[in-house]
């Protein structure tokens, strides 16, 4: 024989076939007639190679909102009866009613394959299944599926079954792919991995393409789920004429009257007076029909009464800020976790009615990470070893952002900062920062001392307020100025698609639905441009009275004064800080800056 002769895997020598089995087993001696393949150690299990095989049927269907349940469970099993050969018999069912995309570990725990009359005897689910695989006693030698995809839309979570099922010596097998017993498993392998390749492309491509068209909804200022406490939903005709006729509809965001004016009345309290979520609750329990409570939307949950969570939940939300907020929280791959900021999808302007100014929002936002954790007022610690308050408790930070606690000794009371003491096992947290850093109160206190003295009842209080208020930009007209912008982008806007609805409606029949769809398009239309043209009216109006500028009229009002902060009841003095917003930094360990703001009214 030459080497051009040599055959790497030689055809098995043609045997009759086998007789048909006793009622007594004969053992049967002599060659198989397999192919190499067949015979390999990666070759099929021998239970396979047998005159009857036990077959099991697993099935996966979505819920009722993708497909039918009933309709598509009874195709994947005639699909997969029809595909196996005829020596093989169908002898279990496991399908579940759930996303192909869920973890190994969550797998076949549903119960929604009991809303449907799906008439398939189940015998459990792909738990159940590899559960029995693993058992010496099982009923099945193999696995049948319609598709991989079938089994899982993931690559990894199909593997990780199919690896299962091999440990356990139950092959699995698809309906779509050929089923071979005595051919190369590598291009058995080969099909199948290119089938659960093009099974995760496709459903990564449709959730991206789906996620684009819902960024792309928020982006346009379209509302998504349930408006948030202190709004309500207005209907608009769906952009789109052929989804308008069918009855379709979006909506945006409107104000809801005296819950709206209890959102902003909540910033208002928070900005001006920097008190936390406890005591604004506290107030707006205090008049329920004037501040009424949030409504949950599982009605069985209301408190019918304001908590510290949910006047968070309305500082917090940037809704309030007249922008449309999307992905705010990851209701489904993190079990509604808040995402990082830099996630948020806005809209690229203004959507609706602030309630909250954009800039208060932003102050809030940027204060709150500072109040983290401190509490109202300065009632001592519930603590038992409490033995004394601080009169600049929350009010002092390191150069590093920590807030600074109060320590008393040797008749002196500091403000440090130990990092170590709430970052142990983490040293990268204050590698860069000395083991502690202390300030001293009676320091701080004589230097803010010296600033109300001189800025806020001293004589010369006048004169450096005025040379302040010159380098102060009026903000007030920078935000009228950008309402009246984007006001004029919406009347461009509606002017626009006004124009192309007259186009599309010129040689159309009167009678004709699609044009009378269009003139009620127009007229809403009309109505948005010439709510937008009425509130420019206003702004110019504003402009007009052209306001003053802040005075010192709050400066004229106080009195005189030489005062020592140090001798004054504690209560006293921790009140003005608190109404001043008193805010004490430390920067490079050797500076130290003292913020104080005066209250508008």
């Amino acid at each position: 024989m030459t080497p051009d002769d040599t055959t790497l895997n030689p055809p098995a020598p043609v045997l009759p076939s086998r007789p048909a089995p006793l009622s007594v087993a004969v053992p049967v001696s002599g060659p198989s007639g397999l192919s190499d393949y067949a015979v390999s150690p990666l070759g099929v299990p021998v239970a396979v190679l047998r005159d009857e095989v036990r077959v099991a049927f697993v099935g996966r269907t979505s819920t009722e909102d993708r497909q039918d349940p009933r309709q598509s469970m009874m195709r994947q099993l005639g699909n997969c009866k029809a595909a196996i050969p005829e020596s093989w018999v169908v002898v279990a069912h496991f399908y579940d009613v759930e996303s192909g995309r869920m973890e190994v570990e969550a797998r076949g725990q549903k119960t929604g394959y009991e809303r449907f009359d799906i008439p398939i005897a189940r015998d459990g689910g792909v738990a159940d299944l590899l559960d029995e695989a693993a058992h010496p006693g099982r009923r099945f030698d193999v696995v049948i599926c319609e598709s991989v995809s079938r089994v899982a839309r993931r690559t990894f979570e199909g593997l990780s079954i199919e690896r299962e099922l091999e440990r356990s010596e139950a092959s699995l097998f698809a309906a779509n792919e050929p089923i071979t017993l005595s051919g190369s498993r590598a291009q058995r392998i080969l099909q199948r991995r290119i089938n659960q390749s093009v099974a995760e492309y496709e459903v990564l491509n449709t959730l991206e393409q789906s996620w684009g068209g819902l960024c792309t909804h928020v982006r346009e200022g379209w509302n998504i789920g349930k408006p948030p406490y202190g709004y309500k939903a207005k209907t608009y005709r769906h952009p789109n004429p052929t989804k308008a006729a069918k009855g379709q509809t979006k909506t945006r965001l409107e104000p809801d009257g005296v819950r709206a004016e209890t959102v902003t009345q909540i910033a208002l309290w928070r900005y001006h007076e920097s008190i936390g979520y406890d005591t604004i609750a506290d107030r707006l329990n205090a008049d329920p029909a004037k501040y009424p409570p949030p409504e949950p939307p599982n009605p069985e949950r209301a408190r019918g009464a304001w908590g510290k969570t949910s006047v968070c939940e309305v500082l917090r939300n940037p809704k309030y800020t007249g922008y449309q907020v999307f992905n705010r929280r990851a209701s489904r791959s993190r079990h509604g976790k808040v995402n990082d900021p830099v996630k948020w999808v806005w809209s690229t302007e203004p959507a609706h009615e602030p309630l909250i100014p954009k800039w208060m929002y932003d102050e809030l936002t940027a204060r709150r990470q500072a109040r983290r954790g401190s509490r109202d007022g300065n009632r001592p610690n519930t603590h038992p070893a409490t033995r004394r308050t601080y009169v600049l408790r929350g009010m002092v930070f390191c150069g590093c952002g920590r807030r600074m606690f109060g320590t008393h000794r040797h008749n002196i009371t500091y403000y440090q900062c130990w990092p170590r003491s709430n970052n142990r096992d983490r040293p990268d947290k204050y590698a860069d920062h000395p083991k502690a850093v202390y300030l001293r109160e009676d320091a701080i206190l004589e230097a803010i001392t010296r600033f109300f003295a001189d800025r806020v009842f001293g004589p010369h209080r006048r004169d450096i307020l005025t040379a302040d208020l010159d380098g102060i930009h009026d903000r007030t007209e920078r935000e009228r100025q950008f309402e009246r912008e984007r006001l004029q982008r919406v009347v461009a806007d509606v002017t626009r698609r006004q124009n192309s609805v007259l186009r599309q409606a010129q040689n159309g029949d009167r009678d004709d639905p699609f044009a009378t769809a269009l003139r009620s398009t127009y007229n809403d239309l009309d109505a948005e441009k010439n709510a937008a043209l009425s509130i420019i009216a206003q702004l110019d109006a504003t402009d007009e009275a052209r306001p003053s500028r802040p005075g010192t009229a709050l400066l004229d009002a106080l009195p005189y004064l030489t005062l020592n902060l140090t001798a004054a009841p504690e209560p006293l003095v921790r009140r003005l800080f608190e109404i001043t917003q008193v805010a004490v930094r430390l920067r490079d360990n050797s500076e130290v800056t003292i913020t104080i703001t005066l209250p508008a009214g």
